[in-house]
């Protein structure tokens, strides 16, 4: 999610969700009637805005405009959204608008729309005007302040400065910022924080959709993105002409159910399972492959990288720099950069290098391995928290995160759970559980109180108009693959695509899948049932670099495309940086 990477209902909808018996066939197809009804007339209700775009960035347009805080008040009290535009090459024969979200929560839709002409194939940047908006609370758009200030925000922040909690102090105190956390979105933060689900920007998406002329949508969403593509196909299931979904989230999965009520939310998605799964994977491979294509094969790679996690649970490892300067990296560090290192199509590269690196300094060979190794983790942990943290200005990308998904989803009662339920999330996905379960626990019904009474719960198994491309990443570590497979399920006129390939997501991995995507967007004609690519780049093929100058840490996986910067939920700086 991120993460790779996710949306709390209101009271009332609580109850029902919790007591309400299993409906018929009937009565959930009548239910999904009269919703996308009741949608529609929301929506139809505010009038087209009339966006005046200005030159910006150079190639691109920009404009704000103000959309409802509540759509059942569409007169009442508005929320600034941010949008931004590419024209398409070929104007003469354009086919519509292209609307981008990068995921997320918190992933800003001007900047990726921005980096299109990076990353997207030149033909749809010649047939599509690529539009991103920038979600409400989110970015450009308004931004949601849970606190007053840069100052009340730290004094918080700063007990939830970890990657996650390890041992009972650290948790002792992450769970008194993650409740000071919920309680400030709850009340200082309102009345934004009761308006973002992903209910609300996709009712934006549709006014958007009309103020920029097109009579149906167009869309390609990553990670997050994807709940926002499926939420729009079954809030508005005559609305659009292509859906595409890429490192897809079941948003059955990310929403909840009776029976997963008091499950934290990572035990639905399964981010860490997958997550766990594609680094067993990455050990195996290198054990198999031997010395000569991966230099953390020498023994048992699954033992060896345990014996590292082990280690560093019961003491850090200090590393220090070619200047002196000295880093500490903690269980949770080395865990976070591992999870980093798996968002990458070099997944397998850069998982072992790190690894052998910590293996080094914890077995050194020689005294020079040693001092190589501290200084090569020196330089990544020196370039990953070496940029602005939380200081001025206001930064609130935890806030957006939290925002939308303490108010789309179901979360535990109380935040002094997760202690006990991270215990069990490690045992069902070693080493990522707690780095993937302790993101919500600011989420707890208990302290994040306020509510938007508009989010939608589903149902999500609507039959579209037009179908929906569900795009599925076999080794994704934040969306897990069986969630594309179970949403492609839930959702009839939908066509599933699986990709074997590393990292997040999908789009410029392969040509089989790029291209698949292309022309769905372009045609609107779907792969063929079944079809599975198969990611241009995979790990250990190539012999390593005898010569000590050419350093695993220089050789960069090629890949077909540049690839879209997908965003995840914040977190600290640690071994890696990003998530």
């Amino acid at each position: 999610m991120q993460r790779l990477g996710r949306s709390i209902l209101v009271a009332g909808l609580i109850a029902g969700v919790l007591v309400a018996g299993a409906p018929t066939a009937a009565s959930a197809a009548a239910k999904t009637d009269t919703t996308s009804a009741q949608e529609r007339a929301r929506v139809d209700r505010v009038p087209t805005p009339k966006l005046g775009w200005y030159k910006c960035y150079d190639t691109a347009e920009c404009a704000t405009t103000l959309l409802p805080l509540d759509y059942d008040n569409p007169k009442g009290a508005k929320t600034e959204i941010a949008v931004l535009r590419l024209k398409a090459k070929d104007q003469k024969h354009k086919i519509g608008t292209l609307f981008l979200n990068p995921g997320g929560p918190g992933g800003s839709g001007t900047e990726i729309a921005l980096e299109a002409p990076y990353f997207l194939n030149p033909t749809l940047l010649d047939k599509f005007d690529i539009v991103g908006f920038d979600p409400r609370g989110i970015a450009s758009s308004d931004n949601l302040h849970c606190w007053k200030s840069v100052k009340d925000q730290s004094a918080v922040l700063n007990e939830m400065n970890v990657a996650f909690p390890w041992g009972k102090a650290e948790e002792k105190t992450y769970v008194d910022g993650a409740k000071k956390f919920g309680k400030a979105c709850s009340t200082t933060g309102k009345p934004l924080s009761a308006s973002m689900s992903t209910a609300e920007v996709v009712r934006d998406m549709d006014v958007l959709r009309r103020a920029v002329g097109d009579k149906k949508l167009s869309y390609l969403g990553f990670s997050y993105g994807t709940a926002i593509g499926q939420y729009y196909a079954n809030m508005f299931p005559d609305r659009f002409r292509a859906i595409v979904v890429d490192g897809v989230l079941d948003p059955e999965h990310w929403v909840g159910t009776k029976a997963t009520a008091n499950l934290e939310q990572d035990q639905r998605i399964r981010s860490a399972a997958g997550a766990y799964r594609a680094l067993q994977e990455i050990l195996k491979r290198c054990d198999k492959a031997g010395e000569k294509y991966c230099e953390f094969a020498a023994g048992d790679p699954v033992k060896n990288f345990d014996t590292i996690a082990q280690k560093l649970r019961s003491k850090p490892l200090v590393v220090t720099d070619e200047d002196g300067s000295s880093f500490t990296i903690t269980y949770a560090d080395f865990v976070s950069g591992i999870l980093g290192d798996l968002y990458d199509t070099g997944a397998g590269d850069w998982v072992t290098q790190d690894a052998a690196y910590i293996w080094t300094l914890l077995y050194p060979s020689s005294a020079t391995a040693r001092a190589k190794a501290s200084a090569a983790l020196a330089k990544k942990i020196r370039d990953a928290r070496g940029k602005a943290g939380r200081d001025f200005p206001y930064d609130n990308g935890f806030e957006t995160f939290a925002a939308v998904d303490c108010t789309d989803a179901i979360h535990p009662k109380d935040a002094g759970q997760w202690p006990s339920l991270m215990v069990t999330a490690d045992k069902k996905a070693p080493y990522f559980g707690r780095a993937w379960g302790w993101e919500t626990a600011q989420c707890a019904r208990n302290t994040w109180t306020v509510r938007d009474e508009d989010a939608y719960t589903g149902p999500w198994t609507r039959r579209t108009a037009a179908p929906v491309l569900i795009v599925g990443t076999k080794w994704d570590p934040a969306t897990n693959y069986d969630d594309a497979v179970s949403a492609s399920k839930r959702l009839p006129n939908s066509r599933l695509l699986s990709n074997v390939n590393w990292g997040h997501t999908s789009y410029g991995t392969s040509d089989c899948a790029t291209n698949a995507i292309d022309n769905y967007l372009l045609k609107v004609t779907l792969p063929a049932k079944g079809t599975l690519c198969q990611g241009s780049y995979q790990p250990f093929l190539e012999p390593l670099p005898t010569d000590p100058a050419a350093a695993r840490s220089l050789v960069a996986p090629a890949v077909p495309a540049s690839r879209p910067q997908v965003a995840g939920p914040p977190m600290p700086s640690t071994m890696n940086g990003t998530r």
